[in-house]
Formats: C-alpha cells, structure tokens, sequence
C-alpha cells in the first residue's frame, strides 16, 4: 500500500518497539525489592498501567509538568491500593525508576527483524514523547539505535506529539516532504491524528487493542509491516 509511495519510515518507541509494558514491571519489581516496598507487584500493575497512561495524556496536553507526572502517577496508585508511602520514597522510587527503566532491552516481538528488513529501502527516523534522557538509553541498550538516522523527541521540540510542530521538526531533520513520509505507532491521537494533520501517511500498531477505525489501516504486530512496505 506505501510501496513507491515513501522514503523515510517514522517509528514511535514506547508500545511500538521497545516493550514499555514488560521493561517497566522489571524495573518496578527491581527497585520495590531495593527499597522494601511490600506490595503485590501485579495489583501495583494493575492500578498503574492506566494511571500512567492518563497521566501521560495530561503530559501531552501540557497540563502537568514533567515532575509532576512522575510523582503523580506513584502517587496516587499507592493511594488507590492504600498503601501509606511516604512522599520522600515516592520521589526516592520516582529518580530510582528512571534510572533503571532503561537498562531493561526488551523489544516487541519482531522488532529487530522489522527493522532489517526496512533498513535497506528506507530512511528510519523515531519521535518520541519520552524524555531525552531516557530514550537514548533505551535504544542503545537494546541494540536497536543504529537502524535509525533522526530521533526527535519532545524535549528538543519543544511541544509533545500530536502538536503538529514535533511533526514538521522531523520532517525538516530528515530532509523529507510529508507526502512521502510514514508514521507508525501505537497512539491514535498522538501518532497517527497527529502525524495525519501533518501531512504524512499513517500505520497504526494497535498495542492497546483499541477499537476499530477508519483513520488509517491497522495492523497487531510488526511483521504485518511486511504487507504494507
């Protein structure tokens, strides 16, 4: 369907490539066992997968600061299970899961075999929300960093996906026009709405099994990629 149509393949990295979800219940597990947090790791899990996601959607829309959605969103699952922990550990476990986080490489099935097989047609560039610090990390330490020619995060852009500003930024880093560019990610409205208005054409991985749409077609795993490109 994109055959002939782009040069330069758009990658978001969280739920897209690199395995957020798995990496970051190891992390969690790691620094609960550091620092003598009694609780169940997976009614933890349970309660913070959605709340970080909220809060991460807050981030994006620029209604709470960075500090604030790391803080918040330990914080109010800790409160949610009932469990009384302290603010100077919630920012003590805030600093330590950064820390950590990107020393987990796993990768969504079929990363690595994906990216082989577009390295020799395409020109491979990530945006990301994640903070600089971190993404960097995370790819180098899953061995994935060298597939890519441009990552532009929000932090050099100054605004978070789905503003369109992220979007054009990338498009003037890779020297490429959006007609022939391809976004693919995990996040309808920050990925694919976002690079949509920006002109490019869209790929949604659909990580989170949300329902289905019309906006752009819509794949389960990476080696659908195939059919596409």
């Amino acid at each position: 369907m994109f055959r002939n149509k782009v040069t330069d393949i758009f990658f978001d990295l969280d739920h897209t490539l690199w395995d957020f979800d798995k990496n970051s219940a190891l992390t969690f597990s790691k620094i609960f066992k550091e620092t003598n947090i009694d609780i169940d790791l997976d009614a933890f899990l349970s309660v913070y997968i959605p709340q970080n996601l909220a809060f991460w959607k807050l981030y994006r829309e620029e209604r709470i600061s960075k500090s604030d959605l790391r803080y918040q969103r330990l914080k109010t699952v800790f409160d949610k299970l009932g469990a009384e922990v302290s603010d100077n550990t919630i920012n003590i476990l805030s600093k330590a899961y950064i820390e950590h986080l990107s020393s987990f490489n796993h990768l969504l099935p079929g990363t690595t075999e994906i990216l082989e097989y577009l390295q020799p047609k395409y020109r491979l560039h990530i945006i990301t929300n994640g903070f600089h610090e971190v993404q960097h990390k995370k790819m180098r330490n899953s061995n994935i960093l060298n597939y890519f020619n441009e990552i532009i995060d929000s932090e050099m852009a100054g605004v978070k996906k789905p503003n369109q500003l992220i979007f054009d930024l990338a498009l003037k880093r890779a020297n490429v026009q959006s007609f022939k560019a391809l976004m693919i990610g995990d996040n309808l409205e920050a990925d694919i709405m976002g690079a949509n208005a920006a002109g490019f054409h869209t790929l949604h991985i659909n990580s989170h099994k949300q329902p289905q749409h019309k906006i752009c077609p819509i794949i389960d795993h990476l080696h659908e990629i195939k059919s596409y490109l």
